[in-house]
């Protein structure tokens, strides 16, 4: 959620700093600050709220913050409201007002993450004469580190640990200490971070585009580990203040690929760029034309083990896990469950000992889906994750990991990394069904083939976008919009909900198209849009009838379907049509419009599409 960055070295420190928060924007945007040191000078704190061009404007780029060493923040509100006061970075001192200005005190520090028990921490500092100027669970963090660093006369690391070993809850946490300077201390439990040295500088960040423009030689933090950064060098320390070795891991893939490239959003840049993401991911795994993930440690004799699926996920990645339930159960005819990771580990999960508990997180880091993930491997059956980032805890932790090829994914609304997702899991539900002998090898090359050619048919639907946008304009006022689709259509309509929903505002609801007339179809107007999804042959007719019932009380049809496929055009007001794919697969190409759609009716509205109020790109609390 939250974006972390933080530099030490011989360059001015601010100027690296908001280049990195700017990167990191998708993570948090309510507010941001810099905290930034000059040798043996107190660290100056500079804070402010709403996008992070104010705090620019307020430092003058950066230039007005004399350091070489700083960390600095970008904020997606948790505790307390957003506010100057409440915005990172925060201080160890009793001070008054917001935190700004030169810190007298101690440490100051920035956290992503929630502390489960600070209510009780409160109450001890309080008990120990400190005061709290804000509303926040970091403001009590950084005050436990420095009761414990005061109360023992003890090193950082000692005192951090210490913290480490009372604190409940999830944090990313960088500090500087007013004794130590030129150094950062970062400590990690279920957040993301990063760490990278280079040419005699040290860099940390929640995420590897903020460091990527400097190093491609990454260090990953393991939970429960604290790390000095020192200029051109990173110590790791485990909770018994011990040293750790750890290897660095290089990041492939282009910078300029964090970038806009030309597009007006990031969003419309990775809709564009699904055509590679799925061809990537489907040729990583795809040798001499057959199905290999061996790459993922799956091999044929561990998946003919596998008696069943349970897919766990959250948002769009759940969505997908609801698309993948139908292939997995038609093709392969294993059965399969699809969790919401966020309740998942809340109930009493009857797993059998040979089930494969599939995970899917973009980011890697996703705490609903890390702590799923966690309770499957208590349970000591098999965990395969797939992720779009490489190192990440929830990568690490797995038994298998399939990487998805997405690249870096800025917006906040997903689009590519959902359909590399997709076929990722298109690639293990076809190879399931082929070594449980459930498709024959004609059928087999026939799939594959059919995999093959998504990609050109993705970039042939974006080439004819121009009528979605118009489409869009004309329903951007819209107060309400209902999806609809039976079977794997019904989960295609979920995501185009979704998409719809969060980047665009305008109330949305996916349903399976016969509980309609169980009571929603009370909420239907003159002029209400309804979208039927029409792509899987058997079911067409009966979606239809749904949607004409919906017609006869004022709605306003769009249907989606194949090209040529279905005669819809009798019925619904407004068409779009897909390439044709087995239905199995066509997910991957009805998807498309629908996030275009949600694009358009946001662009047209004027609102920030790639960071849409109150969401955040990886949420990594619970």
């Amino acid at each position: 959620m939250c974006g972390i960055v933080g530099f030490t070295g011989h360059h001015q420190a601010a100027p690296i700093l908001l280049e990195g928060l700017k990167k990191l924007e998708y993570r948090g945007y309510d507010s941001a600050g810099l905290a930034v040191r000059d040798g043996e000078r107190l660290a100056e704190v500079v804070k402010s709220t709403g996008k992070l061009k104010n705090l620019s404007d307020k430092t003058d780029n950066g230039n007005a913050l004399k350091g070489s060493c700083g960390i600095g923040h970008t904020r997606w509100a948790t505790h307390g409201e957003p506010s100057q006061t409440n915005a990172h970075p925060h201080v160890s001192g009793n001070c008054t007002g917001t935190g700004s200005g030169p810190v007298e005190s101690g440490v100051v520090g920035v956290h992503n993450g929630i502390i489960e028990n600070y209510v009780e921490l409160k109450a001890k500092l309080q008990r120990h004469d400190y005061t709290f100027y804000s509303e926040t669970d970091t403001e009590i963090l950084i005050k436990l580190v420095d009761y414990y660093y005061k109360k023992y006369k003890i090193g950082p690391v000692d005192a951090i640990t210490r913290t480490m070993v009372r604190v409940r809850g999830s944090y990313a946490l960088a500090l500087m200490f007013k004794d130590f300077p030129g150094e950062i201390y970062v400590a990690r439990k279920d957040s993301p971070m990063v760490l990278g040295v280079a040419d005699g500088e040290s860099y940390l960040a929640s995420d590897v585009p903020a460091i990527l423009p400097y190093t491609r030689q990454v260090y990953f933090i393991e939970n429960l580990e604290v790390a000095r950064l020192t200029p051109g060098a990173v110590t790791f320390y485990d909770l018994n203040g011990d040293v750790v070795e750890h290897e660095t891991t290089e990041i492939t893939w282009d910078a300029k690929a964090a970038e806009k490239g030309g597009y007006e959003h990031f969003m419309l840049k990775e809709i564009h760029e699904q055509p590679a993401a799925v061809r990537d991911t489907l040729n990583s795994v795809l040798k001499d034309g057959r199905i290999d993930l061996s790459g993922a440690g799956l091999t044929d004799e561990i998946l003919t083990d596998v008696s069943s699926v349970h897919i766990v996920a959250c948002g769009s990645a759940w969505h997908v896990g609801m698309v993948a339930q139908y292939i997995l159960e038609d093709l392969a005819e294993l059965p399969t469950r699809v969790e919401l990771a966020s309740e998942f580990r809340y109930r009493k999960l009857l797993l059998d000992p040979k089930v494969l508990v599939v995970v899917i997180s973009q980011s890697g880091e996703t705490a609903d889906s890390l702590a799923a993930l966690r309770e499957a491997k208590r349970q000591g059956v098999r965990t395969l994750a797939i992720v779009n980032v490489v190192g990440s805890t929830i990568a690490r932790e797995a038994d298998n990991v399939f990487y998805t090829m997405a690249g870096p994914e800025i917006a906040v609304a997903t689009t590519k990394a959902y359909s590399a997702q997709l076929m990722a899991m298109y690639t293990l539900a076809l190879q399931l069904a082929l070594v449980k002998g459930k498709v024959s090898e004609e059928d087999y090359g026939r799939y594959i083939a059919d995999l093959q050619s998504i990609p050109d048919k993705i970039t042939r639907i974006l080439e004819d976008k121009e009528r979605i946008q118009w489409f869009a304009a004309k329903f951007s006022m819209a107060k309400d919009v209902f999806f609809m689709g039976r079977g794997l259509d019904y989960a295609i309509s979920l995501e185009g909900s979704l998409k719809m929903k969060e980047i665009s505002y305008i109330h949305s609801e996916a349903y399976a198209a016969g509980e309609m007339k169980h009571g929603t179809i009370s909420l239907i107007e003159n002029n209400t849009l309804v979208i039927g999804v029409l792509t899987q042959g058997e079911l067409v007719e009966k979606t239809l009838s749904n949607m004409a019932e919906c017609k006869a009380r004022g709605a306003y049809l769009m249907g989606l379907t194949s090209f040529g496929h279905y005669n819809v055009e009798d019925t619904d007001d407004f068409t779009v049509y897909v390439p044709k794919v087995d239905p199995h697969f066509i997910g991957s190409l009805a998807v498309i419009p629908l996030q275009l759609l949600g694009y358009y009716i946001s662009v047209a509205k004027g609102l920030d599409v790639d960071k849409p109020r109150n969401l955040a790109k990886s949420v990594t609390v619970e």
